[in-house]
């Protein structure tokens, strides 16, 4: 299995128990929030070259 399988697959169960734990809307925002306050935390230059990269070059 390559490394983003098997984060795909750990955040499945996650995900389950965060929307059981906090509720449905919480959970969606914190699953959607994270990513999001990371990627507005980035400096412009980083943020170009990680919209310049395709899905399979995150990957690596």
């Amino acid at each position: 299995m390559s490394t983003r399988a098997v984060i795909a697959a750990a955040g499945i169960p996650v995900a389950l128990l965060l929307f059981w734990l906090v509720g449905f809307w919480a959970g969606l925002l914190v699953l959607i929030g994270v990513p999001v306050a990371a990627y507005l935390l980035l400096d412009p230059s980083q943020r170009r070259r990680v919209r310049g990269l395709s899905r399979k070059q995150l990957g690596r």
